[in-house]
């Protein structure tokens, strides 16, 4: 099932229900008044939905963080892997070509099979680990011939300690970053807050009707644009590999 069609279903469902409810009361109709409703009913009910409302902010707020982050992270390990590979140029030409083979086999690795394990499988691989541990062993295991090396190498190994850096914060991203507890909470307000619309009576008019299944498809939508944002890397919304494909062009990632 495809995400939009996702989001169909769980709009419809939501608006589904409102309408089951309302018929449901209107076969079997309870006896109350529905000329008003108490005050203090519509006090409660505002509260709820000023409350959940801040809850929905605050986590919509929460995931597009996440996912902003996850797209610095993204784009510096391919800006240092790119700078690793310019440096290189101060070492000989086998050696170079050496360093730059290393950088291209892990950016090729990451985009073009890693990428879909942290997808499926919401953590690194060890063998994106062990193609990054190959290239730092290279250059640091090499020592200096001239003051032009001596002055690139701790550079360079800088450069790649903040890819193995950005490294580590794409992993700890590549799952959903919402706590579940959190996920109950958005949940069960979201019965709360919709259930409270029956305690005003919507039944009385159609116009009521259409403005509580308005209202409920609206939180559906809501929360499911915040699942959509809560792992950064697998959904729809989702951060890309286009750092490394505009950094590394003669890579033809994009392909």
């Amino acid at each position: 099932m495809s995400e939009r069609v996702a989001l169909i279903v769980a709009a419809a469902s939501a608006c589904a229900v409102v309408v089951a409810v309302v018929v449901l009361r209107q076969v079997r109709p309870i006896k109350e008044s529905t000329d008003e409703t108490p005050d203090v009913i519509e006090y409660i009910t505002m509260m709820i939905g000023v409350v959940y409302a801040i809850v929905l902010g605050l986590a919509i707020a929460g995931v597009w963080e996440a996912r902003g982050a996850a797209q610095d992270d993204l784009f510096h390990e391919a800006q240092s892997l790119r700078e690793v590979s310019d440096r290189a140029v101060a070492y000989p030409v086998e050696f170079r070509n050496q360093v730059r083979a290393d950088v291209d086999a892990y950016v090729s690795y990451v985009v073009n099979t890693e990428w879909e394990y942290m997808k499926n499988n919401g953590a690194l691989s060890d063998n994106g680990d062990r193609l990054l541990e190959k290239l730092r062993n290279d250059v640091a295991t090499r020592p200096a011939d001239s003051d032009l090396e001596s002055q690139a190498y701790q550079p360079i190994l800088d450069r790649i300690d903040q890819v193995s850096e950005a490294r580590n914060s794409r992993g700890q991203n590549a799952g959903s970053t919402m706590p579940g507890v959190v996920w109950l909470g958005l949940l069960g307000g979201a019965v709360v807050t919709v259930g409270m619309l029956f305690a005003l009576q919507i039944r009385r008019t159609w116009r009521e009707l259409i403005l509580a299944l308005c209202f409920s498809a609206l939180i559906a939508f809501l929360l499911f644009m915040i699942w959509d944002f809560d792992s950064p890397f697998a959904r729809r919304v989702s951060v890309s590999t286009q750092p490394f494909e505009d950094l590394f062009p003669w890579l033809h990632l994009g392909d």
